[in-house]
Parts: structure tokens; sequence; C-alpha cells
């Protein structure tokens, strides 16, 4: 074998070696940073339906993952295909409320739109609906995807409701900070998983669903 040759394969060892080196060194746990974003604001009740639903399965940056421009029946679209294809907890009114809310926020549509008011609910005078009154904890937990992400008995995406309840035994306040942490979200408290807002609860119904978890 040629000295030159020779040379040439040490050579390549040592790259090989050190590049082995390097990715040696670089191994280890990732660290993602914490999520930031957020979705446009605005005065439409889909806005607050967003806020309590779309950030239990994704981040507010999958919206810009869409084409932009999109029409009204676009979004309604496509938020019909995340309740069927991908079982996101909406029910029809709330799929015709984000499909407006994301056509006026991030498409082609204006607030102002006859088509947007009425599946927004509301009406070409009047203000945003009457909010319902208090109900039963079972609608609530339903109509917020709360048992998307909790059980009663056993851990899911977050903690179970028993879990929750024996964290906060005999901790005076607790109804209280519960009913924060529902309305206002909360991280780390069980790990880096965060718990969405879910803004649009009213003061009663999270104090319900205080009272209800901490019973388990």
């Amino acid at each position: 074998m040629s000295v030159c040759l020779r040379h040439a394969l040490v050579a390549i060892g040592l790259v090989a070696g050190l590049t082995a080196v390097a990715v040696t060194a670089q191994s280890g746990p990732i660290a993602l940073p914490p999520d930031t974003s957020g979705l446009r604001p605005s005065d439409l009740p889909g806005y607050q339906v967003a806020q309590q639903k779309c950030g239990i399965c994704h981040s507010a940056d999958y919206v810009s993952y869409q084409p932009p421009g999109m029409t009204q029946a676009q979004w309604t679209a496509e938020m019909t295909k995340m309740r069927q294809a991908y079982g996101a907890p909406l029910d029809d009114a709330e799929v015709r409320m984000l499909g407006a809310y994301l056509a006026v926020a991030y498409g082609s549509a204006k607030a102002t739109d006859p088509s947007v008011r009425e599946a927004s609910g509301l009406t070409a005078t009047a203000g945003p609906p009457a909010a319902p009154a208090a109900r039963d904890v079972q609608a609530i937990l339903s109509a917020n995807g709360c048992l998307v992400c909790h059980a009663v008995d056993r851990k899911l995406i977050g903690p179970s409701f028993q879990d929750i309840a024996r964290k906060y035994r005999g901790v005076g306040g607790a109804a209280a900070s519960l009913a924060g942490s529902i309305r206002n979200g909360s991280v780390g408290k069980w790990g880096q998983i965060p718990m969405p807002a879910l803004a649009g609860v009213k003061d009663a119904e999270a104090q319900a669903l205080a009272q209800f978890v901490l019973k388990q």
C-alpha cells in the first residue's frame, strides 16, 4: 500500500472517529421550549371556544399551517374534520362558531358578514347571546373537553380526579385554588404538560367542578 493511500485512510478514520465522538457528546435528553404561541384575539364567541378546546390537542401555531385566505366554509369544514376524524370535543354550534372566528381572524371573512354573525349566534343588532345558566357537572365536563385529559380513577393526559383530590386533601382554600386553575390554566403542578385555561367557564361552574373533583 502506498504512503499516500495509507495517509488518506488514516485521515478518513480520524474524521469518522471525531464524528462519532461529536454524536455521542450531543446525545442526551432534549428539552423543548415552552409553547408561547397564542390565538389572535377577537370579540367573536368562537375565540373563547378556541381558547378552551383547541389547545387540548395542539398549539395555536397549528392554525398558521393552513393556507392563507381560507373562507368561512373552508374553515368550518376543517373544524368538522377535527371533530369527525380526530374526536375533537365540539358540538355543531361550536364547529360553526370556530369556523366563523377562524375565517375572520386568519381567513377572508369579516366580522360583519351576515354568515359570520349567524354562525356566531349574533344578530345584526344584538351582542353575544346571554350566558347559559349553570349546568350539572357532567354537562360542564363534556362541554369543555375535560374528559379528554382526565378520568375519575386513572391517569390520561392529565392526572385522575382521585389523584387531584388526594393532593388537595386537607389544604386550606383547596376549592378556590382548584377553581382558579380550572379557569386560568396552570403548568408545573403535574409535570410539564400544561392545563389549558377554560376562560369561558363561569365562576359558579368552576366552583362546581372543583367541588366535584375534591369529592373523588
